[in-house]
């Protein structure tokens, strides 16, 4: 017998068994860290809904100094000569903080099925809105060029109580998780708009469904 080959053989067979538990060790702890991820993004997660018309008022100032009360459970609409000024009052039902950061008009009440929304022309918000876990906070947007064609489209719309939506783009508070919620205004009797969340997208991850 060849003892030299025997002995190769030997140091093969228990590197190859190294190399097997380090492998089954290393797949292990990724499973571990993954999980330990997932665990701290679902902890701080945000998912924003209409807030209940139980809630409080709200008053929302524009950088023009226009200001705007919206009552809990509703959204509001302006037109006026050189803005159009929407709004929207919001409950943060996720465990984690919300960052609103960017929004998208359309000119219709968008209902049933949908593909997830391409947001690379959306408004971004001149200043980032922050809702807590489980509080009352709002959405404010505004168009401001009466040139645009959406704005002439926009103001016609809300003139004639006509239903339109809105996508609402946010995220946790790190930037991250960013998620799009669908919401549609339908006119109320009292002047104000009926908001309703039809769906939510992940923009980081698979969707809800």
């Amino acid at each position: 017998m060849d003892w030299a080959t025997v002995a190769e053989i030997g140091t093969a067979v228990g590197t190859l068994v190294l190399a097997l538990a380090t492998f089954a060790a290393v797949r292990s702890s990724n499973s571990s860290a993954r999980l330990a991820e997932r665990t701290l993004q679902s902890a701080i997660k945000p998912l924003l809904v209409p807030s209940k018309a139980s809630d409080e008022e709200q008053k929302v100032g524009f950088v023009d100094n226009h200001w705007v009360h919206v009552p809990g459970g509703r959204g509001t609409a302006e037109v006026a000569d050189e803005a159009i000024y929407l709004t929207l009052s919001l409950r943060n039902v996720g465990p984690g903080l919300a960052l609103l950061n960017g929004w998208k008009f359309y000119a219709d009440r968008l209902v049933g099925h949908a593909e997830r929304p391409d947001h690379s022309d959306s408004h971004r918000l001149t200043r980032d809105l922050y809702i807590p876990s489980g509080d009352l906070g709002f959405w404010q947007g505004v168009f401001r060029d009466p040139t645009e064609p959406v704005f002439a489209q926009a103001a016609s719309m809300i003139r004639a109580r006509e239903s339109f939506t809105v996508d609402l783009m946010y995220g946790d508070v790190e930037g991250g998780q960013r998620m799009i919620s669908r919401f549609s205004f339908v006119a109320a009797h009292d002047e104000a708009w009926l908001p309703a969340v039809s769906h939510h997208w992940n923009l980081d991850g698979p969707d809800p469904r």
